[in-house]
């Protein structure tokens, strides 16, 4: 996994709540047994037309969003099935964010979705309802806008026309600093392998 390095990167918003698993990445891909090239299925029935071409309505598909790397949508973001297939949609497609909102009670993004983010590397912020109003009334205003993430320092700054906008968020401190260091779980256990040696040289 690849170490989280502080970045600027274009904004894409998908202004809807209680994206699903299905609609990230449809069943219909999930036939493949390679962990590549989900990228292309992203978001497929609403970025492609009935004929297969591209939905010039759809925000990926518009000209200032073209190489997006972070994705803002309303809350319950991953939500339905357990299926890892969409984080690695997302993740392939180039995103290395999501920012969803918590809003009365409703989770910014479903749990397991969460928690496959946290196991590929790919960094899920929750911030208030009110910020990412904001947001989303930056990019109708400012569309193709860019924002720098810092995860060292947890803040999200959106570089606005009228000048920048700062939010900063919470992330748990073993997941932060798992990201930072891009260790995945198995990378994480070798981070012992001398003291589990030991412990088996002894307990054999």
């Amino acid at each position: 996994m690849e170490k989280f390095k502080t970045f600027t990167g274009i904004v894409a918003g998908v202004d809807r709540a209680n994206i699903d698993t299905d609609a990230i990445i449809p069943k219909e891909y999930l036939r493949s047994i390679k962990r590549t090239g989900f990228g292309a299925a992203l978001f497929s029935d609403w970025r492609y037309t009935a004929d297969g071409s591209d939905n010039p309505d759809f925000v990926l598909n518009k000209p200032e969003t073209a190489g997006a790397e972070i994705l803002v949508a309303r809350n319950n973001f991953g939500c339905g099935s357990s299926r890892e297939h969409a984080v690695w949609a997302v993740q392939q497609y180039g995103f290395k964010v999501v920012i969803a909102p918590q809003e009365n009670g409703i989770p910014a993004f479903a749990d397991i979705f969460r928690n496959n983010c946290a196991k590929n590397g790919l960094l899920t912020i929750e911030l208030t309802e009110a910020q990412v109003n904001e947001i989303f009334q930056i990019l109708e205003r400012e569309p193709g806008i860019k924002a720098t993430v810092n995860l060292e320092e947890q803040r999200v700054t959106v570089h606005a026309s009228t000048g920048d906008k700062v939010y900063r968020f919470d992330v748990d401190p073993a997941l932060k600093d798992k990201l930072l260091k891009g260790l995945d779980d198995i990378a994480q256990t070798l981070q012992y392998e001398s003291d589990i040696a030991a412990y088996e040289a002894v307990n054999r």
